[in-house]
C-alpha cells in the first residue's frame, strides 16, 4: 500500500492546474443511463471514484470508459437496475445511479451506500422524494428496492428537510422524465449541483433554478447524449489555496475562478494571504505571520465542509486561537488526532475545535482516516520539520489527481512510497 514522504519546510511558488472535479463528473456520469447513444466527457479527473464509477456503469450494462480526461459511456440497450454491494460500498457517489435507474428503467435495486466513515449520511431525503413522486420503497438486506407501479414517475412537489447535495442531484435525475412538473424546494447550491442541472439541459431537459433553493423541473419524453467538458474542482483548488498559504508561498491557481471559491478566500484573506484574480485563475501569496481565523461549516455558499480539515491545518500555525464548528457532519474530526501527533494543539468539544497556534509541526508518522483528513496531513507534512510519512494515500487518491506530482514542480519535496502499509 502506497504512502506520502514529505520532507517539509519548502516555499512552494509557480502555476498548477486545477482539475476537473470530481464532485461534479461522478453524478454527470451516471446522468449519462438517461438517454441512449454515446454520451462524452472531457476533463475528468483520473481518480479512484472515477474508475469506481465506471465499473459501477459498465455492471448496469453501459459501455464506460475513461482515457486521457475524457469519459465516454453508451448507454443503448437493455439497463441492468441492480447496483451491488461490491461496488457501491466504494464510495458513496454510488448512490447517484438511483435517480437515473429508476427514472429510466422504473424499478432499482441499489445497495446502501459506502465512503468515507465521516457520518451516517442517510438517503432518506431521497427515498421520501421518489416516494412522493409516486414510487413504492422497500429497505431488505442493506439494499434498497425502488418500483414505480406505472412504470413513470409523476411530478411532484418536494422539500427536502436540509440541503442535500446527492439528495438533490438525485431527485433531479429522476424528475427529467417524470410526467409533469417537479418542484424541489431546500435544495442543495453548490456549483457541482448546478452543473449536473447544465448538462441535464443540453440533454434536452428543462430545469429551472439550479444554484437556488428552489428547482423547477418539467419532465419531457426524453433525452439525447451529449458531449461536455467538466467545470475545475474547487475543493482541490482550495487546498492547493491553503498549500501556498501555509507556507508563504506564491502560487498561481489557473483555470480557476472565485465565484464557487469566495467563503475560502474570505477566510484566507482574514488569515493574513493576498488573494487575487489573474488571468483565468487565483494568485495566493502567504504571509510570514497567519492570523487566527474562526470557522463555522455551512451548505454552499457557506464554508465548505470539505475545506475544514485543510483550514485547521492553517490555523495549527496562526498565532493566536481559533475556532472551528462542524455543522455538516457528525464525525469530521478525526484527523485532530494526527495533526497533534505532529505538534499541533487542538482541543474537541462537541462539533468545535479549539486550535491554539503553535510555532512549529513536527514531521511524524500519521495514518489518514478520510479523503479530506489525508490533504491536511500532507499539507501539515510541507510546513513541518524533518520528514512526514502519510499512510492509507487510498483515500487521498479518492480525490486528488497525483497530488505529490502537482506539488513537486511547485517546490515541495516530496514523493509517493510504494509497499508501506
Amino acid at each position: 500500500m502506497d504512502s506520502i514522504e514529505i520532507v517539509g519546510g519548502s516555499r512552494l511558488a509557480g502555476s498548477v492546474r486545477i482539475s476537473g472535479a470530481k464532485n461534479a463528473a461522478l453524478p454527470i456520469m451516471t446522468a449519462a443511463l438517461l438517454a441512449d447513444g454515446e454520451h462524452v466527457f472531457r476533463n475528468v479527473p483520473n481518480l479512484r471514484d472515477v474508475h469506481t464509477m465506471t465499473r459501477l456503469l459498465g455492471r448496469l450494462g453501459a459501455d464506460a470508459s475513461y482515457e486521457g480526461g475524457c469519459v465516454q459511456v453508451k448507454a443503448s440497450g437493455a439497463i441492468e437496475p441492480t447496483a451491488p454491494y461490491d461496488l457501491v460500498k466504494q464510495m458513496r457517489a454510488s448512490v447517484l445511479v438511483l435517480g437515473p435507474l429508476v427514472a429510466r428503467c422504473g424499478r432499482a435495486i441499489v445497495s446502501l451506500p459506502g465512503g468515507c466513515a465521516i457520518g451516517a449520511r442517510p438517503i432518506d431525503q431521497h427515498l421520501k422524494g421518489l416516494e412522493a413522486m409516486g414510487a413504492d420503497v422497500e429497505l431488505h438486506h442493506g439494499y434498497v428496492e425502488v418500483i414505480v407501479p406505472g412504470g413513470r414517475l409523476a411530478g411532484s412537489d418536494v422539500a427536502f428537510d436540509f440541503p442535500t447535495h446527492t439528495g438533490t442531484e438525485n431527485l433531479k435525475c429522476a424528475a427529467v422524465l417524470a410526467q409533469g412538473r417537479t418542484t424541489l424546494t431546500n435544495c442543495a447550491r453548490e456549483p457541482e449541483v448546478e452543473e449536473l442541472a447544465r448538462v441535464l439541459n443540453k440533454m434536452g431537459a428543462r430545469i429551472e433554478g439550479a444554484g437556488t433553493s428552489v428547482i423547477s423541473i418539467e419532465g419531457v419524453e426524453s433525452l439525447h447524449p451529449v458531449d461536455h467538458a467538466i467545470i475545475p474542482d474547487r475543493i482541490e483548488a482550495g487546498t492547493f489555496m491553503v498549500a501556498a498559504a501555509a507556507t508563504a508561498g506564491d502560487v498561481l491557481l489557473e483555470g480557476i475562478g472565485f465565484e464557487p471559491l469566495e467563503a475560502v478566500v474570505a477566510k484566507l484573506r482574514e488569515a493574513g494571504s493576498t488573494v487575487e484574480r489573474e488571468g483565468d485563475g487565483i494568485r495566493v501569496v502567504g504571509s510570514e505571520v497567519i492570523q487566527p481565523t474562526d470557522i463555522i461549516t455551512q451548505p454552499h455558499p457557506g464554508f465548505p465542509t470539505d475545506m475544514q480539515a485543510q483550514l485547521m491545518m492553517l490555523m495549527c500555525l496562526a498565532k493566536g486561537t481559533s475556532r472551528i464548528t462542524e455543522t455538516v457532519f457528525e464525525n469530521r474530526f478525526m484527523h485532530v488526532s494526527e495533526l497533534n501527533r505532529m505538534g499541533a494543539n487542538i482541543l474537541v468539544d462537541g462539533r468545535t475545535a479549539t486550535v491554539h497556534g503553535v510555532t512549529k509541526l513536527e514531521g511524524a508518522e500519521v495514518m489518514a482516516t478520510d479523503l479530506r483528513a489525508s490533504a491536511s496531513l500532507v499539507l501539515a507534512g510541507l510546513v513541518a520539520e524533518g520528514t512526514t510519512h502519510v499512510r492509507r494515500v487510498y483515500h487521498l487518491d479518492r480525490g486528488y489527481e497525483h497530488i505529490e506530482e502537482k506539488l513537486a514542480p511547485l517546490g515541495a519535496n516530496i514523493k509517493r512510497v510504494s509497499g508501506h502499509a
